[in-house]
């Protein structure tokens, strides 16, 4: 099927009460899907010629189908137990996809893509859904959440936490463009864009309904419209704090973390993240 046919046929098999599901027919359609996401084929969203990102929701009901009609299967390896839905076994790679996945434990799960060039450290998680570009670094215990879209050149630092977005299916995944570097420990969940070549420093963490404070622009940062908040291009984000109201908070010095854009991306910026292309 084409990818128009195919959404077609996800959208009318997601819309059907699960007993009214045709087995066979929903399987080969979420199969198809998982290929094309597989290769790279589709993707759950996409950047438009405008920066602007579109959600594709089929792709997302694909996604929540294959849960419906996936049973339980045993993928252990003794002594260890691994049980999954049959949809989604974890993704078998070999040299012709020129994924370098370093032994230790990292799985990447079925539906999700990896480009040429990208490095997995071990231990590290995949999940469905993500997409993740040429030449993307991707730490140990770092994890990508499902339909995440990782771009080029990327480096998620040990512990970095990626979210996932499956429901609803038209809020747009968490988005790193190309050149992001995320530093150690650092969380991005639902509702985060963050644009080309901005930098979070270790401990970060960002959620949609974070306000960013930008000390640079003398600014303060909320969702856009779409939802989502937008770290700008080039910005450079550290965790800061800033002081809770109230008596009882003057009285003990208290204070909230909060995320601030100290400065904008320079070569000094470029030359402290120069360690990516070194561990390549």
């Amino acid at each position: 099927m084409t990818a128009s046919e195919l959404e077609i046929r996800i959208n009318e098999l997601a819309g059907m009460q699960s007993n009214e599901v045709p087995p066979d027919i929903a399987r080969e359609a979420v199969d198809e899907v998982l290929a094309a996401l597989d290769q790279g084929a589709v993707r759950a969203a996409s950047r438009n010629e405008d920066g602007a990102w579109t959600t594709h929701t089929w792709v997302k009901r694909a996604i929540l189908l294959g849960f419906r009609i996936g049973i339980l299967a045993d993928y252990s390896n003794s002594p260890f137990s691994f049980l999954d839905k049959d949809t989604y076994p974890p993704r078998a790679f070999d040299a012709a996809h020129r994924v370098r996945i370093v032994p230790g434990g990292s799985t990447v799960r079925t539906g999700a893509y990896l480009a040429p060039g990208v490095v997995c450290m071990p231990p590290m998680y995949v999940n469905t859904g993500a997409y993740i570009d040429e030449n993307t670094m991707i730490d140990s215990h770092a994890l990508v959440g499902s339909c995440a879209q990782i771009g080029k050149r990327v480096h998620l630092s040990a512990a970095a936490q990626i979210g996932g977005v499956l429901e609803p299916v038209g809020a747009v995944p968490v988005i790193l463009e190309d050149d992001v570097f995320v530093g150690g420990g650092c969380g991005v969940y639902e509702g985060c864009l963050i644009r080309a070549g901005a930098v979070l420093a270790p401990g970060v963490v960002l959620t949609g309904s974070t306000r960013l404070y930008d000390l640079a622009r003398e600014n303060i940062i909320g969702r856009n419209e779409q939802g989502a908040l937008e770290v700008p291009e080039n910005a450079v984000v550290a965790p800061g704090a800033r002081s809770a109201s109230g008596r009882f908070a003057d009285q003990h010095g208290l204070s909230l973390y909060t995320p601030v854009i100290v400065k904008y991306r320079d070569r000094k910026t470029d030359a402290a993240t120069a360690l990516e292309e070194i561990l390549r």
